[in-house]
Parts: C-alpha cells; structure tokens; sequence
C-alpha cells in the first residue's frame, strides 16, 4: 500500500465519520425532518430567484471545482457504501460530469419580431424541484442534478436511495459549500437525515413541489407519475447492442467489452446484451475473447442465472455492479485476472440475455440477417425506448435500426458511454428520460417556458 492509497483511506474515514456523528443541524442542507427540508429550500429558492444567471454560474463552476477534488473520495464512498462499481471508473464519471454537465449556458431565450410587435420566450424556474436518486449513481446523479436545476434558478429536495446515504448526502453537501463559497444562500440543495418512502412521499405531496425528477427503477418512476405532480421519468433500460455483416468487427467487439464493463456496467445506457448477424458472430465471439471476455460454459452460466435472480425474477443486489471474477468466485469458478466480462450464448429469451442485469454478463443471440437481427433487439429493449447501439457500416441498415428501435439514446460504432460525451460529442446527464419523452435532461429540461408579449411595440425596421 502506497502513500496515496493510505490518504485515500484516511480521508475517507474521516469523511464517513463526520456524515455519521455531525448532528443534523450543523450540516449543509441536511435535516431531520422532510417539511423541515422543504422550507429552508424554498427560502433559498427566493433568494435565488433574485439573483442573475452570472451568479448561478459562480456557483455551478464551484460545483465543477469541488467535484473534481473530491473526485476519487466521493468514487471510494460509493463503491464502500454500495458495494457497485469500481473506483477508477467512478472517478472518471465524476470528471466527466464537472467538465461535461451543460449549465446556464443551457439557458437560452427565442424571440419573434414582426409588425405587431415583439415575443419573447424566456426560460423560468419551476422553484423548488424534488428528485429521487438512485444506488447506482448516488453522488453523479446529485452532482449532475444540482447543476441543470441551479442554472435554471431553482432549488432541489433530494430524496436519495436509503442504500446510498453517506455518499449522496456528502454530494449534497458539497453543494451548499459551492452556493455559500460564492456568496449565496445554504440549502441550495437539501435533504433528510434518513430518506425513507414515507419521506419520498412526503415530498412528492407537498404544494411546493411542482416538478419531480425521478432517476431509478420502474417502479420508481411509475410512483413519480402517479403522484398528481409534472414528472421527469429516467427508468429502465436493457440496451441491445447490434453488428451487422459490414461492421469494423474487432473494433466493435473492444468498443463493446469496453462500454459493458465501464463502471461494472452500472448505467443504464451500458451495453447489456448482443445481438449479432450469424455471417460474422464466430468472429466477433474471437475478438470479445481476445478482449478479456470468459465465454462461460451452460452449467455455469445456469448457475449464474440462479445466483445473480433471485426465485421471484430480482436482481440479487449482491451481484448488482460486481465486476466479472466476483460474479464468477460466487458460482465456485476461478478466472485468470485479466477476465473483464463474461460472455455466452443463448436465445433472446434466456433470463440473463431478456433481463437488465447491470453486471457484466453479454449475452450472444444469433440472428439470420439484418431484419431478423433489428426484430430480435426491438423485443430485447422491451419497449423502454431508453438506449441502444449499433455497428454497422451501412448506412440504410443504421436508419433502418433507429426507427425500429425508436430509444432516446442510439449509438453508432462506439462504446456506449459515448453517449454522454464520452470520447464522443454532446454533453453528460445521469438522467435519461426516455419513459416521460425529455431524454437527456439538462439545465433546460428544468425550466417552464414563458411568454412575454409586447404588442404593437419594440418593432423598428
């Protein structure tokens, strides 16, 4: 153990120490009571709303800064806390969300000028905006969030996920220090000592709440929808990732393992099963081996499927987020330690092929040709309309798949990080919303739109 991995650790005890014995009181933003958490947002949210866009800029780029040095502690508390993930990958996401989260440039006014006179539609506040977070991306989802509704001039009741709590509530932290670093007010940000569902509906029902960003399961964002309020929906996904006979076959098969394995294939756009065109599957299979890939045999793999769901069709949460060489230690298998993934074969219906595992486990379908191939990943995606890729160098084919397929995000011959602005172009969100239609959400999504006439006026031509 080096110098730098002994700081690591001390910081982060330090840090877990300060979480748990700091009364509520005396933290940033963090209250024992969820109304409690509400009105001190509200009345941040009043202080905001006074202040220019420059300003909620000063703050957004202390957000970026603080996200950057606490980068690798905010990535150990998470994979410590929540056992998912691994912290290199993690660091990385941090970055890349400080560096890559749109803020009050997001922000933009459209303008009509004619003989009748002048429009403008300026994008305002909701106010005070409720999100529930998720174990997968505690402190990115926080960190990520805070940005696109600061720079839309609103505040933020977090609710986060009860598995994620000393991680989410450092982040929320850290952005009340941001706010006030700055010179404007605490509580930018807020939550609660122990976020529960009676807290999340506690929330949810509350007057001041009129908007809710939602990032997790199904069942989460179904709850957000029915909860009378505008909700924001970033759910499932089960990613299908298609090559076809004209693809770059060793590239697509490294981009492949190298977005299925990025963060223990924890997001929710991360490749998640194959399906390829039967003329080249043998060799791509070659190339996902000679990219660390373990092509595991029918017992283990029937063994895999009994650890990692559970008799009732769940996720096994010990397995979520667990990299290739643990799953497999769980079954009673060894693996050489370059092993990054674990590939088989199998039907579109197999458990570990038709479920979203956010493990690194690919399935292998086979499919006759580019039709049956886009039929079989359509039924994979199970109508999510959330994520999917594609390697092909056929542009008709390409076309083809995106309009079957019809997800918020589609990426073209790349690893699907990519799609975050991730060695491609764009910008990052941890929240997708493909069920409520706003896709990657960002400082715009946060805002309502307002109408402001001036009739017969400010027309001089």
């Amino acid at each position: 153990m080096n110098e730098n991995d002994i700081k690591a650790i001390v910081a982060q005890v330090i840090a877990n120490m300060q979480l748990s014995d700091t009364p509520a009181e005396k933290r940033l933003g963090i209250f024992e009571d969820m109304n409690d958490a509400i009105a001190a947002a509200i009345e941040a949210q009043k202080v905001m709303q006074k202040m220019p866009m420059d300003f909620r800029e000063k703050i957004i780029s202390n957000i970026r800064r603080l996200t950057i040095e606490n980068a690798e502690l905010l990535a150990r508390m998470g994979v410590e806390e929540t056992g998912m993930g691994n912290v290199g990958d993690k660091i990385l996401k941090h970055k890349l969300l400080a560096e890559k989260t749109p803020g009050t440039e997001d922000i933009t006014t459209r303008v009509w000028s004619g003989d009748r006179g002048l429009t403008l539609i300026e994008m305002g506040p909701f106010g005070v905006i409720g999100a529930i977070t998720p174990t997968t991306n505690p402190s990115e989802t926080i960190l990520c969030n805070s940005i696109g509704m600061i720079a839309g001039g609103n505040t933020v009741v977090f609710n986060p996920h009860p598995a994620a709590i000393k991680t989410s509530q450092f982040a929320i932290e850290l952005v009340n220090r941001a706010s006030m670093e700055a010179g404007g007010p605490c509580n930018v940000a807020t939550s609660v000592v122990k976020p529960t569902l009676d807290t999340s509906k506690i929330m949810m029902s509350h007057k001041a709440i009129q908007l809710i960003a939602a990032t997790g399961g199904p069942g989460v964002v179904t709850t957000v929808l029915s909860s009378g309020r505008r909700g924001i929906g970033a759910g499932a996904g089960n990613p299908p990732a298609l090559v076809d006979d004209t693809a770059d076959i060793p590239k697509a098969a490294r981009d492949i393992v190298n977005g299925c394995t990025f963060d223990n294939n924890l997001p929710c756009i991360a490749e998640k099963e194959i399906v390829a065109v039967e003329s080249i599957a043998d060799e791509l299979k070659h190339h996902l081996l000679e990219n660390g890939c373990y092509e595991a045999t029918p017992e283990q793999i029937e063994k895999l499927a009994q650890t990692v769901i559970t008799p009732k069709g769940a996720l096994n949460r010990k397995c979520v987020g667990r990299d290739a060489k643990t799953l497999m230690r769980m079954i009673g298998v060894e693996v050489p330690s370059n092993v990054r993934c674990i590939i088989f074969e199998g039907e579109k219906e197999h458990p570990l092929i038709a479920t979203e595992l956010m493990m690194p486990i690919l399935g292998i379908v086979r499919a006759k040709d580019i039709d049956d191939a886009i039929e079989k990943a359509v039924w994979l995606e199970h109508g999510n309309r959330h994520s999917a890729h594609i390697h092909s160098k056929n542009i008709d084919n390409i076309t083809k798949y995106g309009k079957a397929i019809d997800t918020a995000i589609l990426v073209k011959n790349a690893p699907s990080y990519a799609a975050l602005g991730f060695g491609g172009e764009g910008y990052c969100t941890f929240t997708i919303a493909s069920r409520t239609g706003e896709g990657l959400t960002s400082a715009q999504t946060f805002t309502k739109r307002r109408h402001c006439i001036m009739s017969d006026s400010l027309c001089i031509r």
